[in-house]
């Protein structure tokens, strides 16, 4: 990330800027930086200005305590504010759920693009794995058990316990143990783990909601249901794809949508 800005708060935000155009702003996920959403400019930057960024608490950017959602939007605002002064967004993950809650603050948002926000109202039991998650993760974090906090994440997301306990012993652990911290900031913008229906109703922006074809049911049900709550909301179903979207086919619906 070679450039700069300072949130409301005094918090330094790192970002990169590839091409030319309209301003689209790549919000990442959990466990994620902008460099882990930066490859979706590739297919973007030849008709707009992309902008991925590291969000507070990970990559270059800084941190400031204590945390609050709304420390989040004013950094997206500052961040639309340094690169022009209006922005699409595109958010992968739980990183669409920020993306749709800075449209639903105001921020000068011309448009809103989300890939499978992992709301769990179709998901079995889902509102209570996400309430028992939310109670193990902050004792987790709140002990310095980062490791601890990791695996509760990968469990989440339906990791298999072989697979994390061979994470644990591999190269990249130690890194996702320094980005641990962030995961309570994701866990706070998924509120309650629901989709937020009476808060996406108030967005006065288009909103395209898209997950993959070879996506769980529930996930793709809970991106249909973002769409339906907003009021110019469109669904997209990507064939063969999962949570782990290719850039080169995510990205020309993408293009397509944000040319208006």
């Amino acid at each position: 990330m070679d450039k700069k800005t300072i949130s409301r708060d005094g918090t330094s935000l790192a970002y990169e800027s590839t091409g030319q155009g309209p301003t689209v702003i790549l919000v990442s996920g959990a466990m994620s930086t902008g460099g882990t959403v930066a490859p979706l400019a590739v297919p973007l930057a030849d008709r707009f200005r992309v902008v991925p960024y590291d969000r507070r608490g990970r990559g270059e950017s800084g941190d400031t305590q204590p945390y609050a959602v709304e420390r989040e939007v004013e950094d997206l605002a500052a961040l639309i504010e340094a690169v022009g002064g209006e922005a699409a967004l595109c958010g992968i993950s739980s990183g669409g759920a920020l993306a749709l809650e800075a449209a639903a603050s105001g921020l000068p948002v011309r448009q809103v693009a989300v890939y499978e926000v992992p709301f769990a109202d179709f998901l079995e039991d889902g509102a209570t794995r996400y309430a028992e998650y939310t109670a193990h993760l902050s004792e987790a974090l709140t002990h310095g058990r980062r490791g601890d906090a990791v695996e509760l994440f990968l469990r989440l997301t339906g990791m298999a316990e072989q697979m994390i306990q061979g994470a644990r012993q591999s190269p990249m652990w130690r890194g996702m143990e320094t980005i641990a911290p962030s995961l309570a900031y994701d866990d706070a913008v998924m509120g309650d783990g629901l989709v937020p229906r009476d808060r996406l109703a108030s967005i006065t922006v288009p909103v395209l909601s898209v997950a993959g074809g070879a996506s769980p049911a529930w996930m793709r049900a809970a991106a249909r249901a973002v769409a339906e709550a907003v009021p110019e909301g469109v669904y997209r179903s990507l064939e063969g794809q999962t949570h782990m979207v290719e850039p080169e086919v995510l990205g020309p619906v993408l293009a397509e949508f944000f040319r208006g």
